[in-house]
């Protein structure tokens, strides 16, 4: 019987080899193993297997109140969590049947971009590193902690949020949040013209990254493509002009959208976006004017701490929303935003309860990642590296 691994009218009679790359391998960032089968450098076959990181979100979140979810939102993509905690309190405000307030969505809408920002530079400064890239890498995590320190300002938290409520946010900006922000977006600026030019023009970053791990716009489609990876092929989705939110519809922002669905393409996407989201932040500060930041309902958020010591109804609020949890009508809905891999979505059913009785998350990252095989088949060894860069999985949301 042939073996399964012998080459085809081969006279040699030789084999391909089977090797497993990860979780272990730097590349896989513990999160994956691809079982390669390869003819000396060059890939025949792949099995990707995912799941080395579990966080088991759905099932935790429906043993816990809406507000206690937050905190696994994060968990998610924790390179750009505020997206997360974001579309969550969305989702559930949808079935609510309630907005908040016109400068808690401005709010929200600063947070989510800072988060972008974040989780671009991230990609940017990981992808050039496996690729050899140590400056570009070190001035990508500078601009990154420019970012972090305003989020930590804001939010308390560098990277595990938690940041938003259902009805509202935590808390306000900070009085000195214009200021602070201005001082950041200059050096993040400063710091991606360095990227820039050490990274767009370079003869061997552009040999590794043009025309490796390319995929067509209707193959982008068919697998669910979302995000940076499907506007590199040249569909002009994003889910902020596509079904806008929040208050985006008021913003002047370009969408940047590729056209050979390449490791570069996806590159240059995500250097334009960030340069986007500036430009977004600087209009939400400047259109923005003072006033509440929650909805003013004790049956969804929690009372002032003023009332709770002082009056038995706000004592009573206060235990019943930590006890029981914001009741949400019986029924399902979806809600979904544009995080910083594409579309995230959450499917929830409510049986009535201050818990959700199903949850379903549709993570970007799960969809890019099944069209791996077909992006990295055919093409060789080191150029899975790029690939799987580009597409910038975060283990933390397609465990399954």
């Amino acid at each position: 019987m042939t073996s399964p691994l012998r080459k085809e009218d081969d006279h040699l009679h030789s084999e391909y080899m089977q090797i497993a790359m990860g979780p272990s391998h730097p590349a896989m960032h513990g999160t994956v193993q691809m079982l390669l089968t390869l003819d000396g450098e060059t890939v025949v076959d792949v099995d990707v297997r995912i799941g080395y990181l579990h966080r088991g979100f759905e099932k935790m979140a429906e043993v816990c109140t809406y507000n206690q979810v937050i905190p696994y939102t994060d968990r998610l993509n924790y390179v750009s969590p505020l997206c997360n905690n974001v579309g969550w309190v969305m989702t559930v405000e949808k079935a609510l049947g309630i907005r908040t307030p016109e400068r808690s969505e401005y709010i929200r809408m600063i947070v989510c971009e800072m988060s972008r920002i974040s989780d671009h530079l991230t990609s940017i400064g990981a992808g050039a590193l496996e690729l050899g890239g140590f400056t570009p890498f070190l001035y990508a995590v500078q601009a990154r902690e420019e970012v972090w320190e305003v989020v930590e300002e804001v939010t308390g938290a560098r990277l595990t949020t938690s940041y938003t409520r259902v009805g509202g946010v935590k808390a306000d900006l900070t009085d000195n949040f214009a200021e602070r922000w201005a001082h950041a977006k200059k050096e993040v600026e400063r710091l991606i013209v360095d990227v820039d030019k050490l990274l767009t023009r370079n003869r061997i970053f552009y040999d590794r990254m043009a025309g490796v791990g390319v995929i067509s716009k209707e193959d982008a489609l068919d697998y669910g493509f979302t995000g940076p990876a499907l506007r590199s092929t040249g569909v002009d989705y994003d889910v902020r002009t596509y079904a806008p939110y929040l208050l985006y519809d008021r913003m002047d922002f370009d969408v940047p959208v590729g056209t050979n669905g390449d490791n570069y393409d996806r590159y240059l996407v995500r250097i334009e976006e960030i340069r986007q989201s500036f430009r977004i932040i600087d209009q939400c500060l400047a259109q923005m004017q003072p006033g509440p930041i929650k909805v003013d309902d004790w049956n969804i958020v929690l009372p002032p701490k003023p009332a709770v010591y002082n009056t038995i109804e706000g004592m009573i609020a206060h235990f019943k929303l930590i006890m029981e949890g914001v009741k949400v009508p019986a029924g399902e809905v979806y809600g979904y935003i544009e995080g910083g891999n594409g579309e995230v979505g959450f499917y929830v059913v409510s049986d009535g309860s201050g818990r959700p009785w199903r949850v379903k998350v549709r993570p970007p990252c799960f969809a890019l990642m099944q069209a791996l095989k077909p992006m990295i088949v055919g093409g060789l060894l080191p150029d899975i590296i790029p690939t799987f860069d580009t597409i910038n999985m975060i283990g933390g949301e397609i465990d399954r």
